[in-house]
């Protein structure tokens, strides 16, 4: 730390208590100073030698026949000590720590150049400008000490003085830093002393680009905001670096933040830090993490925050809520509400991404309360479209075990993502399935519309596994899913061997049932049947036709019975029913056509590119695949 010392004779102030200052001199004072609560005991003299504004009081005190002057000094009595010791001609030392205080005090008593040449003013400024100013760590005790001593710090321009020059030390190319610093974050290995020699000599330690960071965390909130304000003014720091900044101070100083808790804070300096830290974020994508977005959009919502400052973070988490997180996405409600989660918080967070990745717009509102804000240069990716849709997907799994979430909120997030391509549907079935359990009580409509959101072509082996065998879903969502494996087994058949047409008559579809494609022998199936959940003689007879769809071409009725054994009359009526709805022209009519919804309801579903209901059942059998097959009278 840069230091000044002024003055060549001892110190000779002595205390008589804490109230009383006084200087050891044969010479009996002949002027009481208070300030504060201390009493100094001086002589005119040395005062009036170099304060102009003790020279006035002073003149008064003499025509009032007074010998005590009252003055408020900036500073306090330590500062008023440090000036009556200058026009003593003994010793001080001046430091980061105290000059802030001797230089407000020393204008107040007015100790300029005009008074007598090389007053103390003068020389607090010389010290500023050559050591203070100069050194990176005295420039940030400098500035922290300036609070105290406000609005006098601020109308000297020690303050913006002090900030230009942290602001500039910042801004330097790492090469150039030659001060010292303070960074525990995450050390580079030349730091620790871990980088090997090179020609046994060892190379100059690297300074990190965000060297700064730590040292800056002591400042004051306003102060800080300043400095970084600053900072982004000259433009050299990296969006990136000013965001690991913020992240730094606003952990260091609202620990909670990072925990995900704000239980027990000043709320007033929370909401404070909050918002400072939205004011400050870099514009750039991707400079700050949506994980420390998120946290500070939950910070925002806990502690009741401005409208504006909450559309903004919705916004920058909506350009880049493909890097969430689903326990970040895991926003608790308020505690008047009933639900466990802020799923509508979450669900503006997904339209925002979808509204961004359609249009480039900038709202003019928060470009004016947010002037940072830049347009756009890329358009999302189809790649980061199908990870925010797999997050919602995982996030509805979540928040669907909460037994108050309606099912409009449900079905609407879901709906949100429709149209992102994702190759899988498995996530949606497991929200879709967990929602199921965790409300048993819900419609036979409400299943139907849950279930419409998922593409049964979509799902994997395992999930069609595991739908097959799930009691929670409707007969209709289980048929469908045995018909498209039924499709993908015949497919994948058709391309294996590829007999000639011309060799022998062709042989009937054989379908689960084994028996052959005739609607007539097909019994009328109702609604009920189609909504209704499967009993488990009917899940045993399902498992049983995905199990010889899995093993390839249906067996013969004699080999069926050879495998099954001997059927009761349940298993028995339960796998006619079973056949009789796989087998019907309505039920393949309706797969393939989509029309099976009731009036007015619109059917939504994920990746309606993907679907067959563009197509018929005459056409899917005519196909080159189905040639040799006959055809469903």
């Amino acid at each position: 730390m840069k230091f000044m010392k002024l003055g060549s004779k001892p110190d000779a102030f002595q205390s008589e208590g804490d109230s009383i200052r006084y200087v050891a001199t044969e010479l009996s004072s002949d002027i009481v100073v208070l300030v504060g609560d201390v009493k100094f005991y001086l002589h005119k003299f040395p005062l009036l030698s170099k304060c102009g504004r003790m020279q006035k009081l002073i003149a008064i005190a003499n025509e009032e026949n007074k010998d005590e002057i009252i003055q408020d000094v900036p500073g306090g009595p330590a500062a008023f000590e440090i000036c009556a010791k200058f026009c003593y001609g003994m010793i001080v030392t001046l430091n980061a720590y105290n000059v802030v205080a001797a230089r407000c005090a020393a204008e107040f008593l007015e100790m300029y150049e005009t008074v007598e040449k090389g007053n103390l003013v003068y020389k607090i400024d010389v010290f500023l400008t050559s050591s203070v100013f100069r050194g990176w760590k005295d420039s940030i005790i400098f500035l922290q000490t300036t609070r105290s001593l406000l609005p006098w710090a601020e109308d000297l321009k020690l303050v913006s003085h002090c900030i230009e020059a942290i602001a500039s030390k910042a801004s330097v190319e790492t090469s150039k830093v030659e001060w010292s610093y303070t960074y525990n974050r995450k050390k580079l290995p030349s730091e620790n002393g871990q980088e090997s020699p090179w020609n046994g000599m060892r190379k100059q330690q690297a300074v990190p680009k965000d060297w700064w960071v730590e040292d800056l965390c002591e400042l004051d909130i306003e102060l800080y905001k300043r400095v970084i304000m600053t900072i982004k003014t000259k433009g050299k720091v990296s969006g990136d670096t000013v965001g690991e900044a913020l992240k730094a101070y606003a952990y260091r100083r609202l620990p909670e933040l990072s925990k995900g808790t704000l239980q027990g804070v000043d709320a007033e300096k929370a909401m404070s830090l909050v918002e400072t830290m939205v004011l400050l974020l870099p514009s750039e994508k991707g400079s700050v993490s949506c994980s420390f977005l998120l946290r500070l959009l939950r910070a925002a919502i806990s502690l009741g925050c401005g409208d504006t400052v909450r559309r903004h973070l919705i916004r920058r988490i909506g350009s880049q809520l493909e890097e969430a997180s689903i326990s970040d996405l895991l926003i608790r409600a308020s505690a008047g509400g009933n639900m466990m989660y802020d799923v509508d918080t979450v669900l503006e967070l997904v339209k925002e991404f979808v509204v961004q990745a359609m249009t480039a717009h900038i709202d003019p509102l928060l470009e004016n309360n947010y002037g940072d804000i830049k347009k756009p240069r890329r358009s999302i990716s189809d790649a980061s479209k199908g990870m925010v849709a797999n997050l919602v997907d995982s996030y509805l799994a979540e928040v669907s075990q909460d037994p108050n979430l309606p099912l409009s909120k449900f079905i609407t997030l879901a709906e949100s993502v429709s149209g992102f391509y994702r190759p899988s549907h498995d996530g949606l079935y497991r929200a879709i399935d967990m929602y199921l359990k965790a409300h048993p009580g819900i419609s036979k409509g409400e299943k139907k519309r849950i279930c419409r959101l998922m593409d049964c072509e979509k799902l994997s082996a395992d999930a069609c596994s595991h739908a097959v065998q799930n009691e929670r879903l409707p007969v209709r969502v289980v048929v469908q899913i045995l018909f498209f494996e039924q499709v993908k087994a015949t497919t994948s058949s058709s391309a294996a061997a590829t007999p000639d047409i011309s060799s022998g008559p062709t042989r009937p579809m054989i379908l689960p049932s084994g028996s052959l494609g005739s609607s007539r022998s097909v019994t009328t199936n109702t609604e009920d049947d189609w909504d209704g959940i499967p009993t488990s003689d009917e899940l045993k007879a399902l498992r049983g036709e995905i199990a010889m769809l899995r093993a390839g071409e249906g067996p013969s009725r004699s080999t069926r019975g050879e495998i099954h054994g001997p059927r009761s009359d349940a298993e028995r009526a339960a796998a006619n029913k079973v056949r009789g709805l796989l087998m019907s022209k309505k039920m393949f009519s309706r797969l393939w056509s989509g029309k099976e919804k009731p009036e007015g309801e619109n059917v939504s579903s994920s990746d309606t590119s993907g679907s067959p209901g563009s197509s018929n059942f005459e056409e899917i059998r005519s196909t080159p695949s189905r040639s040799r097959r006959r055809p469903l009278s």
